[in-house]
């Protein structure tokens, strides 16, 4: 099957157009008309992953996050990021990301993880142009919850390590806020939209302090919010590629230790 016939499929889900302007989703190594046989789906591409692809005979790797996110001037081995692109040239993988605009798509990353952690009628936190397309999602839970222990669930949900959160504006929740990966740009709008809770990753110190007590902010990590993507991809190929074998990473892993 062509590359093409399969970034096809995502890209109906999710159009390139609907990625950020600092984004570099799309085929980032490969050309849209050579022949692949089987796709590996990652949160990153690394080297780890790399040797997964080779080991199961995949020869292309779908991933989240784009390899290539900033220019690269020269491939000399010197880092991660080259050695990884050097090395999927060499070995003919194909390399492709579905970033941003899966974020921002309708069902997309933000939904997939609210309704993995039992949050109903959602709605967009931060509505684009497109209808039904934006980033974040707020809902509801069916009943009304204690603060920590619904965050405890989410740590046992997504094996979170630690959660790093403000104070608890309030001992129970029903409404809450959700954006996978770096959404601390979005407290206002969590805030606006009623929301008891807000979910988020990347959060900086002063973040924590933004609320101002009106809600409760949590820091569930990167790569716990945004791991959903295996599956998620996942679920669009292989619904329209029946016949085209798509695995799941085993090697994708949070590259942020904890000393517990």
């Amino acid at each position: 099957m062509k590359i093409k016939d399969i970034t096809d499929v995502i890209e109906t889900f999710a159009p390139l157009r609907w990625q950020e302007s600092y984004d570099n989703a799309g085929l980032v190594v490969g050309r849209e008309e050579d022949e692949v046989h089987a796709a590996l789906l990652a949160v990153d591409v690394t080297e780890e992953v790399l040797d997964e692809a080779e080991r199961t005979g995949c020869d292309l790797v779908i991933t989240h996050h784009p390899i290539v996110f900033h220019a690269l001037k020269r491939f000399n081995s010197a880092d991660p990021v080259q050695r990884c692109v050097e090395r999927a040239i060499r070995r003919g993988i194909a390399l492709y990301a579905c970033h941003t605009n899966l974020d921002s798509a309708p069902g997309g990353m933000s939904w997939r993880l609210a309704e993995e952690l039992g949050i109903g009628c959602l709605g967009l936190l931060q509505p684009a142009a497109e209808p039904g397309v934006g980033f974040g999602v707020v809902g509801n839970l069916a009943e009304e919850t204690d603060t920590l222990d619904f965050l405890r669930r989410v740590q046992r949900t997504l094996g979170v390590r630690a959660i790093r959160h403000s104070d608890v504006a309030s001992p129970t929740i029903r409404r809450v806020a959700v954006c996978t990966g770096a959404g601390a740009s979005l407290i206002g709008e969590a805030r606006r939209a009623g929301a008891d809770l807000y979910l988020t990753a990347d959060m900086k110190y002063n973040d924590f302090m933004t609320p101002d007590n009106a809600l409760t902010v949590a820091d569930i990590g990167h790569f716990e919010s945004e791991y959903c993507a295996i599956q998620l991809l996942f679920d669009i190929l292989s619904k329209k590629l029946c016949t085209f074998a798509v695995r799941k990473s085993e090697c994708s892993r949070n590259p942020v230790n904890y000393l517990v």
